[in-house]
């Protein structure tokens, strides 16, 4: 039955994989279950009832991207939009939550509409081939730079702006026990799966994130490890004091209509659905690109199928009570692990929906253990600049530019806006023909940095 649903021999394939695939993008991705909530509560909303959302919005999207695809990609609230809902929407601009979550709902609207249409599908295809591989690069810079944060290795310099953490200062202060214990678990967690990865060990990524799990989890039973939760250091131990689900009432349907067609109400919506569009079009072409998905005109067969549930997604989310539900670039995690079809979405998904009984299980697993696996995936899709071709200044250079903006500006879509402006302003002053998308998408990013 499943290889008639998933056609995992066509594919490459098999159950096996698909799984062991599913389960480390959860591993990956299960940050947002804790991450979401500790962001959008900020703005008054009930942290329980966000959790629920943010797990049920996850699983909603993945099912969808499994059944409308059969692609092996995850969804769930997007990171960047839910600082931009809690942090200038509802702080800077003084909006109240029903109104973000309004426009966050009219954004999805908009997009299916434009999704069952050419136009998502035609920027898609718009985008040169040479500039695909470095946004495949780029978000493997980025998420490669994400993983060392959230281990502490890279920490905040103020003279450098980022720097290496400081292992003889956390010697003195005795910090070394909390959150130098974590940067040297990354580290341990790293090692550990590029030997098992050149062993050719099946399931390397998830065996490291457990493994290093393990050693986190004995290093605090023998006191080594000191959990230091002011410092983003956690304790490895499950805490079932608050087993159960959390009431999603307080969120589910609540939005603010009132302001629908004021300037600004229009403007918070048109952010939304700027970042929701070229985030996830640099997720599908990044990790499509390393998971050999496209075609040899740079195309994503059945990307309309994923495009729509990724829309689908966000108005579900917003239904439940959660900002833009979007695909994930830690879905890279399974691809690299073998995940091929859209059982790796429902292995995925499946875990979304058990977390919400198991949640102090899945919320254990501290962050510097997740870490590693995205430093090492990250390295596998920087070899996307391996297919560029450098002696093309006007191919190599946009493609350079959308890799480095990436990690630089924390943003996937910043780097492909920087790309594509890059690559049209070259291509035209050099005389060589743009085709018509590649102008509009260029005017309309010129226009961003004007206006937005």
């Amino acid at each position: 039955m499943l290889e008639k649903l998933y056609h995992l021999a066509e594919n490459g394939t098999d159950v096996k994989t698909e799984v062991i695939a599913g389960i480390t993008t959860f591993m990956t991705m299960a940050y947002i279950l804790a991450v979401n909530p500790a962001i959008l509560s900020v703005t008054g909303m009930d942290g329980g009832a966000i959790f629920v959302a943010t797990a049920l919005g996850a699983f909603v999207g993945t099912v969808l991207m499994a059944m409308l695809s059969n692609y092996p990609f995850a969804l769930a609230p997007g990171m960047g939009l839910n600082a931009f809902f809690a942090f200038t929407v509802c702080g800077q601009m003084g909006y109240p939550w029903q109104l973000g979550l309004a426009a966050v709902f009219v954004e999805g609207i908009l997009f299916i509409l434009l999704s069952v249409t050419p136009v998502r599908e035609s920027i898609f295809n718009a985008i040169p081939m040479g500039l695909k591989c470095g946004v495949s690069a780029g978000i493997g810079l980025f998420i490669a730079f994400i993983g060392l944060q959230t281990s502490k290795f890279v920490v905040d310099n103020p003279a450098t702006l980022v720097g290496i953490y400081n292992f003889k200062a956390a010697i003195a202060d005795g910090s070394i026990y909390s959150t130098g214990m974590g940067v040297l678990l990354c580290v341990f967690g790293v090692f550990l799966i590029s030997i098992l990865m050149a062993k050719k060990v099946k399931g390397a990524i998830l065996i490291g994130i457990l493994g290093t799990y393990v050693v986190t989890i004995i290093l605090q039973m023998v006191g080594l490890y000191v959990p230091n939760p002011s410092a983003g250091m956690y304790s490895a131990y499950p805490n079932f004091s608050n087993f159960g689900i959390p009431s999603l009432a307080p969120t589910f349907m609540q939005f603010d209509f009132t302001q629908l067609f004021s300037f600004n109400f229009v403007t918070i919506m048109l952010t939304f659905m700027f970042v929701d569009l070229f985030d996830t079009l640099g997720t599908l072409i990044g990790v499509a690109s390393k998971a050999d998905m496209l075609d040899e005109q740079g195309k994503l067969p059945r990307i309309q199928g994923a495009l729509l549930a990724d829309s689908i997604a966000t108005v579900a989310g917003a239904v439940l009570g959660t900002t833009t539900v979007t695909t994930y670039v830690e879905s890279s995690a399974g691809v690299i692990e073998g995940g091929r079809t859209g059982l790796t979405a429902v292995v995925t998904a499946i875990l979304f929906l058990v977390s919400l009984v198991f949640a102090p299980i899945f919320l254990a697993i501290p962050g510097f253990c997740t870490a590693p696996a995205l430093i090492v995936v990250g390295f596998m899709m920087a070899s996307g600049l391996l297919r560029v071709n450098f002696d093309d200044i006007t191919e190599a250079l946009p493609a350079y530019i959308a890799a480095i903006a990436m990690p630089f500006f924390y943003s996937i879509s910043e780097g492909i806006s920087m790309g594509v402006i890059t690559y049209t302003v070259m291509n035209l002053l050099g005389g060589m023909r743009v085709n018509g998308v590649m102008l509009i998408l260029t005017a309309l990013f010129v226009l961003k940095y004007i206006f937005i």
